[in-house]
């Protein structure tokens, strides 16, 4: 089990240098915030992988955490994209 394990992160690992890769070399922004994204959900794979393989709970919150922040975290590059702006200062809102 320990080396299925084991091959489990090797595959995410490299999985992560091919996100890290369209990261740098991506032509749009795009594909640069899906890279993001995706290596966010790999790194949570990881330590997800890295916690059966040590037989502990204890990341368990770690990986709660890290798809927080990377949902938060696409859903603001999503607006910035859409909108030019991730957060509205006070005022006056337009909903169109």
């Amino acid at each position: 089990m320990n080396g299925l394990l084991l091959a489990a992160l090797i595959l995410l690992s490299l999985a992560v240098l091919g996100a890290l890769f369209r990261l740098f070399a991506g032509p749009s922004i795009s594909d640069r915030i899906a890279a993001l994204d995706t290596i966010g959900i790999l790194m949570l794979a990881m330590i997800a992988v890295l916690g059966m393989l040590l037989k502990t709970e204890a990341y368990l919150d770690i990986v709660l955490l890290i798809g927080i922040l990377t949902f938060i975290g696409t859903a603001a590059f999503a607006r910035y994209i859409e909108r030019g702006i991730v957060m509205e200062s006070g005022g006056e809102r337009d909903d169109r």
